[in-house]
């Protein structure tokens, strides 16, 4: 298949889907795609849907923060820039949206799968909990009960498992190593669209 070009310099643009249960390590990988790649941008949904008002109470915040995130990545996309979008994802459907929006701005649309073993992530998600409620912040999954993380992480790599079986675009990736060993797998598997 053809890689889709951007309307600016011939440049590739790309929307990166960084798919993986809670705590695995989506938003480390992230953080440091944007280190070597200027003006990249980083959609948090979790983060968009906690700035709304009432967003605990009201069941339409996660509707309105995925139309939010869409919005600002099909923007981002036109100016030719990238995007990278940590979020697990357990049913196809969103997963399908991004990808939409990547082939409007004729952009690639890359999906990632971040693996680690269920006691590593439910490690790193007590973790990063404990470090945001620490800082007076709430998350979605502040609601998990301990005592079933480890079930919740499980349920959630298993989703991830059916949505890839079968499939070969999905890039596999392993989380349960040192974030610049994870990083190098990715820009590997990004080849030469990875600036």
């Amino acid at each position: 298949d053809a890689i889709p070009r951007s309307r600016r310099s011939g440049a590739v643009s790309q929307l990166i889907h960084l798919n993986g249960a809670p705590g695995v390590g989506k938003s480390s990988l992230a953080r440091r795609y944007l280190e070597d790649h200027p003006l990249a941008l980083l959609i948090d949904i979790d983060g968009i849907r906690s700035a709304l008002g009432c967003w605990e109470s009201v069941e339409e915040s996660k509707v309105v923060a995925r139309t939010l995130a869409v919005a600002m990545a099909e923007q981002h996309l036109r100016d030719a820039r990238h995007v990278i979008v940590p979020q697990y994802l357990g049913r196809r459907d969103f997963i399908a949206t991004l990808e939409g929006v990547a082939r409007r701005c004729d952009a690639r649309f890359v999906e990632v799968v971040l693996e680690a073993p269920v006691a590593v992530a439910a490690d790193r998600f007590r973790c990063r909990r404990l470090e945001l409620l620490s800082r007076g912040e709430r998350h979605p999954q502040a609601d998990v009960a301990d005592d079933v993380v480890e079930a919740a992480l499980d349920d959630a790599r298993r989703r991830i498992s059916g949505l890839t079986a079968g499939r070969d675009d999905a890039i596999l990736i392993s989380a349960d190593q040192p974030i610049e060993d994870s990083y190098a797998e990715l820009v590997a598997a990004l080849g030469g669209y990875a600036r």
